[in-house]
């Protein structure tokens, strides 16, 4: 960490922040930016980020081109704000304040993209948005379901993808963009276009992204306690059709890390008058098989001569399949309401799960699950001298089919297999009634926020075969009520001082996941998770304050301080099946867990953020985060911590414990970045950083991964990156940078992937 804070203090020394807008001439340009910048997720219609009490981040399209990330969870990565887990090289699963997975939200053009099958642990949908065709991220902090509802505890990521432009003053208009891009740490070669064709009342707008990833290769510069974490030594290949364990040339290169994944949106636009328009959006993500890679460093012990060995042979999920399709109506001016939007979708999602352990050829296992998603918003804006208001309602209906298989490959004969899923009917609906208002007095220093939202959610799922498992509860029928609201003030004492101050509360009702789902939750520990019919929806309650200080037109500070208090949180815990505490589960006997609402939980933290212009187009920028997280314990029983030795390592202990870390909680985090801009030519040099995460501070029971982690959990670790930009003709710009420079070694919290080492990169980008 002192190497952390040393870099730090000379990148300070030297100066740092973001980059101007092309176009804008004044000095005072980024503090205007930041103050009337624009966003959409707070009430479903455009506002001033300066109006909203919620802290939101947002992430503009000239930033994406910039950062050239490969992909969407690398791209909110690069913000220094979001942490974000890996599992493998084709997944990325955000955390927003010490809440991931189905805690927080996912929202694309307006549409949820969070169904019946999200699960607590970690995701990799938010990859199947391709990050080339964004033109803006907005990330929120904190709970938001007032606007969107259920699972929103922790925050929302909301994708805004590229639309049609109409032509305006001319007959006809034609823009797009074009690029392609390598990189050396993986081998990716990516190809990118996106045209937008329009006239004055018919726009429409296409795009297209290719990637091709190789296997990951991991840095050099290992952690001098651990000189051989992450290595990947041995890996399983089929010689003569038999499976054997073959030694990896280059134990740095992540043997069975690489996919390939292409993305299409197509959209069109139609402007029936000058108030009313029509959109209708079609979207496809589609991949090749993505290798599950921390399964694949899972070992198992056979005993006798043979020893310790790898468990599988096979694990990767099928391909990633998410189609969209979405219309959408939007008006103005309606006499009774000043702005009117209507948004009815379809969601078709598809993925799978295949796996076969070591020389086991007589089980090759297929886990499928289909989700289809009908969903509808209808929400209206009224102004009303110094008031807006937003009222609406929205639904979503889901319907989850799984099956499962498995397959004889000696013999080709194929046989029913437990599903993840009940095998039966899953179906979840949601229906909200929402409300959201603004006020602006009249001296103009303070904005008062405040809304409520009711949910109602019913969800019923059945098991037609339990000779599997004989589950004491064959069918559920879940219904559930919630009730949260928002209420917040912005206060502008001065020009350039903001003081923001919020209170409001989440909910997550639980899903087909968190209620019917059976998985192998650790294979390093032994554990798996059955379904509990009897638990009941989680809530968040939070409060924000941010205090946002600008200097002399230059220089802006800004501060946020939360605290979440976290009620009926649904953690893994011990668990008796049948009167068992311990199953066989593919062969190996292992601990009964299942999801139990927890009757508290704290998370707690701050994020600090400083942009400082100090000449014209030369701009500093630093922010960091830190966030704690824990839940109270039943005293009476035993719990799993992790225990500290005295050989300074920690072990996996049974004891009587009052409270436990949450899982999820990042170690701190930030980045540092200095950045010069003139005319055609960008240039950036940053500091990107993780604190340690000490095994003491891990969930036993959780989602933290300690088997893939050091004997005292993850390291703090450090990357010196740069990249540039250079327009050598009118709109034909080449793109190059070099990533982790010192080719440091590491992997995030609860990661059972290893980054990748120093990374070449160079792109060719066209825009017209």
């Amino acid at each position: 960490m002192l190497r952390i804070y040393l870099s730090l203090g000379l990148l300070s020394m030297t100066a740092s922040g973001i980059a101007q807008e092309k176009n804008i001439k004044k000095d005072t340009a980024f503090k205007e930016i930041s103050l009337e910048e624009v966003v959409i997720s707070a009430s479903n219609f455009s506002e001033k980020k300066k109006n909203i009490a919620q802290k939101i981040e947002v992430i503009s399209g000239k930033t994406i081109a910039q950062t050239n990330a490969q992909n969407t969870g690398d791209l909110l990565m690069s913000t220094g704000n979001v942490f974000v887990q890996k599992s493998q090289q084709g997944g990325s699963s955000p955390v927003l304040r010490g809440f991931e997975a189905s805690r927080i939200l996912i929202v694309i053009d307006g549409v949820r993209m969070n169904n019946a099958i999200y699960r607590s642990g970690h995701l990799q949908n938010v990859i199947t948005a391709d990050q080339n065709s964004l033109s803006r991220l907005e990330v929120m902090y904190g709970p938001s379901s007032t606007i969107y509802g259920s699972d929103a505890l922790g925050g929302i990521v909301h994708l805004v993808t590229k639309s049609p432009v109409l032509s305006g003053d001319k007959k006809f208009l034609a823009t797009g963009t074009g690029f392609v891009r390598y990189s050396s740490v993986n081998n990716e070669k990516t190809i990118h276009a996106d045209a937008s064709l329009g006239g004055k009342k018919l726009a429409w707008m296409q795009s297209y992204n290719y990637s091709d990833f190789g296997d990951m290769r991991m840095g050099s510069v290992y952690p001098d306690k651990y000189p051989g974490f992450g290595r990947r030594s041995t890996y399983i290949a089929q010689v003569n059709g038999v499976d054997s364990v073959m030694v990896n040339k280059d134990d740095r290169v992540q043997k069975f890390s690489g996919y390939k994944q292409w993305d299409i949106i197509q959209k069109i636009l139609f402007q029936q008058n000058p108030r009313i328009s029509h959109a209708l959006n079609f979207q496809l993500s589609n991949s090749t098989d993505v290798p599950r890679y921390d399964r694949l460093q899972d070992v198992k012990n056979f005993g006798g001569s043979i020893g310790t060995t790898l468990r599988f042979a096979e694990w990767y999920y099928g391909p990633q399949k998410r189609i969209l399709g979405a219309y959408e109506f939007n008006a103005a001016d309606l006499g009774f309401l000043s702005k009117l939007k209507v948004n009815i979708n379809y969601q078709d999602i598809e993925e799978s799960r295949q796996t076969r352990e070591y020389r086991r050829y007589d089980r090759f296992d297929s886990q499928v699950e289909r989700v289809k998603v009908f969903g509808f918003t209808a929400s209206g804006q009224k102004m009303m001298d110094r008031h807006e208001l937003t009222i609406g309602l929205d639904g979503q209906f889901n319907d989850v089919k799984s099956r499962a298989t498995r397959t004889n490959l000696t013999t080709g004969s194929v046989s029913k297999l437990n599903t993840r899923y009940p095998d039966g009917k899953n179906k979840m609906n949601n229906f909200g009634l929402f409300a959201q208002h603004l006020y602006k007095f009249k001296n103009e220093k303070l904005v008062l926020n405040d809304g409520i939202r009711f949910q109602y959610i019913n969800l019923r799922s059945n098991v037609e075969d339990n000779s599997f498992f004989h589950l004491p509860d064959t069918a559920v029928n879940q219904k559930s009520y919630a009730f949260t609201g928002n209420i917040g003030v912005v206060y502008s004492p001065f020009r350039n001082t903001r003081i923001k101050a919020s209170v409001s509360s989440g909910f997550r009702a639980p899903n087909i996941d968190d209620l019917s789902k059976i998985f192998e939750s650790s294979t390093a520990a032994k554990q798996v998770v059955v379904p509990n019919a009897s638990i009941k929806p989680e809530y968040t309650y939070n409060f924000d304050l941010t205090l946002s200080q600008g200097i002399a037109n230059r220089v802006n500070i800004e501060l946020t301080g939360f605290y979440t208090l976290f009620r009926n949180a649904l953690i893994k815990a011990p668990f008796k099946l049948n009167g068992q505490d311990s199953i066989l589960y593919n062969g190996v006997m292992s601990k009964v867990l299942a999801n139990q609402n927890v009757n508290k939980a704290n998370v707690y933290g701050f994020s600090f953020n400083m942009e400082a212009e100090i000449i014209k187009g030369l701009s500093f920028n630093t922010r960091f985060s830190y966030t704690r997280g824990s839940f109270k314990t039943d005293a009476s029983k035993n719990s799993s911590v992790y225990e500290k030795q005295s050989n300074g390592t920690y072990a996996l202990v049974s004891k009587k414990v009052s409270s436990k870390p949450l899982d999820h909680i990042p170690p701190m985090m930030g980045k540092t970045s200095l950045s010069f801009q003139h005319r055609i030519f960008y240039t950036e040099l940053n500091l990107l950083y993780n604190g340690w995460k000490k095994l003491d501070q891990y969930n036993a029971d959780g989602e933290d991964n300690a088997q893939y982690a050091t004997a005292d959990g993850m390291p703090g670790w450090m990357t010196l990156n740069w990249k540039g930009s250079v327009t050598l003709v009118k709109k034909f710009q080449v793109q190059v940078g070099v990533d982790n420079i010192l080719d440091r070694n590491y992997r995030n919290f609860a990661s059972g992937f290893s980054a990748g080492g120093r990374n070449f990169l160079v792109g060719l980008r066209v825009n017209w």
